[in-house]
């Protein structure tokens, strides 16, 4: 069945658009090769709304699969009421739909089923009617209800059943729970020392739907730490008086009974189900939200601009243990290492500058990289202070995970011969001379950015996180012949498989000299070829095979330089031909999209998205967050943003926050929506708290 209408409908986008999608996604198709290389069949589709497309596609799907269990389990139970199933194949609502199977769910044995056993349903029944004379009880009393009282209790919890699981009731007191419930939070007995990181929620109260998702998050994470108690509040007031609404006729006896039903009903059952319900999906929202901030920043971070193939000298700094030194060539392979001691307590200043003069020397090294953790300001700042005898570019780099590839089993991979310290300033290096290519050997979630990363739904942040790598790779494109197995399977239609295949057949037949020979690459058939050729660079005898033009259009491109009466070589780089745009015959040939891109790729072949940031010097007499006052103004660069601000670099080891109140005066949903990772700012100390680390920054001066 097509239920490409329904997706339609939830992700806002056109039936056809979400129809021709789906057919490439199930044909074979990766979302970056439909994104870049079908945008006429799309309608120009971005590569996030395809992927839109496919996660509302897997949610209409698992609750497709949710609707069939339930109407089996109908079936199975000879439950067959013509209303009910119709209601349920036409639900597409989780919550509705789970509302209507609740009656008819396998239970535990409960109250309600004991009272059913006993013969209180009719009872039951005689109550709930709510007629206006006195309730006949003993011709219930028999068996094991000893007298009135008990028969009573028992017609009462089933009432209390019944009311649980009346679908409208439950409706109304939902949207009662996201209307007027309350989030709160308070700080736990015994607990004031150890929850001082939580100590704007030691007395919180808040409308849930309006609490950001990182307070969300911190609540949450303090609960199940056992520092906070948190829930949902309602006034119970309102919620009883809707379901009285609903279910009590009168001043009878038995609308007494209703009523002290509708308290049990409530208090034990409908108010922690909803509280739980409403509780999930402010943690899912908060998780969604904390998932796209993360995203964000990591396709900036992916997509940092790389100082190129230049001979890099890389140092990964600290005190005691002394500076790690590693010397990498134009290809980032290690020609050397070494440690130095320039700090305290070895204070071998000269010997350092010595070392590093010669090394520098000796490989004709270009730039150098310094680790911006422990020890890297002063270590930044005596390179700075050698007077080497030709010209050589230093930078800062962010050294998060560096770490934690140095100890993974791709660091041991790569380096089996040396140790965590060598392949942590090789890390260092590399990031410098290609961030793309070694961030991805490192989880994303060691990479510093984002926001309570380890308590969002995993299964989502993994999801999310790998589509943003998938995107930033073949945004990017890759050397065929030079690019690591790790990179190479996140190109369209490869995967971990293929890859190391690839780098087999490389080593084993010499490097590539025409893109046409990754079809003899074992089980590379003919559909990873067509989903990878056009993300894969090849330097050889075919000039379109190093460009992003794909081969399934060479030989249009072909007949357009015969066309111009030039050589396909000469067209490549040729801007004079984006004029060809207009061209009507090319437009209903190729597809007008399809044209514009094949034109553009053409004139600009192989344009890297990625642009350079300004390198940032950091005041020399700011050192310790002692130097620092309010009023100060000083710059700084962004390292992380997050739903409530932006961390700075300061250039000491605290950083600094600007809160999102604090970066414009105009209203904006996200600091994402004008801050960008590594942007350099312009900061002024708002607010300063020496003894507890802390740094208040605003951009308004």
């Amino acid at each position: 069945m097509d239920y490409s209408s329904l997706v339609a409908q939830f992700t806002q986008i056109s039936d056809k658009q979400v129809r021709v999608v789906l057919n490439l996604l199930n044909d074979g198709a990766t979302i970056p090769f439909v994104a870049r290389y079908r945008k006429d069949q799309t309608g120009g589709l971005e590569d996030h709304e395809i992927f839109g497309i496919q996660k509302q596609h897997e949610l209409v799907q698992d609750l497709i699969k949710r609707k069939e269990y339930i109407i089996q389990s109908l079936t199975a139970q000879k439950i067959n009421e013509s209303t009910l199933l119709a209601k349920i194949n036409a639900c597409w609502d989780k919550k509705e739909l789970e509302d209507l199977f609740l009656p008819y769910k396998s239970k535990r044995k409960t109250k309600a089923s004991v009272a059913r056993e006993n013969g209180l349903e009719g009872l039951a029944k005689i109550i709930m009617s709510q007629n206006n004379y006195s309730l006949n009880v003993n011709k219930f009393v028999k068996g094991s209800i000893a007298n009135n009282e008990e028969a009573i209790q028992g017609a009462l919890d089933i009432i209390v059943e019944w009311v649980t699981e009346h679908v409208y009731s439950r409706n109304q007191l939902r949207r009662l729970f996201v209307r007027e419930g309350l989030l709160f939070s308070k700080l736990k007995k015994g607990k004031e020392t150890e929850a001082q990181t939580y100590k704007t929620y030691f007395d919180f109260e808040q409308k849930a739907t309006k609490v950001p998702s990182h307070r969300i998050l911190a609540i949450l994470r303090g609960t199940e730490e056992g520092l906070l108690s948190s829930g949902i509040t309602v006034d119970k007031t309102t919620t009883i008086a809707q379901l009285e609404r609903n279910f009590v006729k009168g001043n009878s006896e038995s609308s007494e009974l209703i009523q002290q039903a509708l308290q049990t009903a409530y208090n034990k059952s409908l108010k922690p189900a909803l509280e739980k319900e409403l509780l999930k999906e402010l943690k899912q929202k908060a998780d969604a939200d904390a998932v796209q901030v993360f995203s964000k920043n990591l396709e900036q971070l992916l997509l940092a601009a790389p100082v190129g193939k230049k001979k890099t000298l890389a140092i990964d700094p600290g005190f005691k243990t002394g500076c790690k030194v590693v010397c990498l060539n134009t290809q980032g392979d290690l020609l050397e290492d070494t440690v130095v001691y320039p700090h305290p307590p070895q204070h071998q200043t000269h010997k350092t500058i010595a070392t590093l003069t010669h090394l520098v020397n000796k490989h004709q090294i270009e730039v150098i990289a310094i680790g911006n953790g422990t020890a890297g300001r002063e270590t930044e700042s005596l390179v700075k202070s050698i007077r080497f005898e030709h010209s050589v570019e230093i930078y800062m780099v962010n050294e998060d995970g560096a770490s934690i590839y140095s100890a993974s089993a791709i660091g041991r991979e790569e380096f089996p011969e040396h140790d965590i310290t060598v392949r942590g300033a090789v890390s260092i290096g590399r990031r410098l001379m290609d961030p793309l290519a070694e961030l991805v050997k490192i989880d994303p979630k060691s990479l510093g950015v984002g926001q309570y990363q380890h308590d969002v739904d995993q299964s989502m942040l993994k999801k999310e996180l790998d589509h943003i790598v998938e995107k930033c790779v073949n945004k990017v494109g890759v050397q065929l012949n030079t690019a690591s197995k790790y990179l190479l399977q996140y190109i369209a239609g490869i995967g971990s498989g293929l890859a190391q295949n690839i780098v087999d057949y490389r080593k084993e037949n010499g490097m590539f000299t025409n893109i046409n020979q990754l079809k003899k690459v074992p089980r590379l058939g003919n559909k990873a070829f067509e989903q990878c050729a056009g993300f894969l660079r090849v330097q050889g005898n075919q000039p379109l095979d190093n460009t992003g033009v794909h081969p399934e259009l060479y030989k249009e491109t072909e007949l357009i330089a015969k066309q111009l009466k030039i050589s396909v070589k000469e067209m490549i780089g040729n801007q004079s031909i984006l004029s060809l745009t207009k061209d009507i015959y090319l437009q209903e040939k190729l597809g007008k999209l399809t044209l514009i891109d094949l034109l553009n790729e053409l004139a600009k072949p192989n344009q890297d998205p990625r642009k350079q940031e300004d390198q940032l010097s950091f005041d020399k007499n700011i050192t310790h967050i002692e130097n620092l006052h309010e009023g100060m103004i000083l710059q700084g660069q962004v390292t992380n943003i997050t739903n409530f601000g932006a961390f700075v670099d300061l250039g000491i080891k605290e950083n600094g926050l600007i809160h999102i109140s604090q970066i414009t005066d105009r209203y904006i949903s996200s600091p994402n929506d004008v801050l960008h990772l590594n942007q350099v700012v312009k900061v002024k100390i708002l607010q300063l708290d020496v003894s507890n680390k802390r740094i208040g920054l605003t951009m308004k001066i």
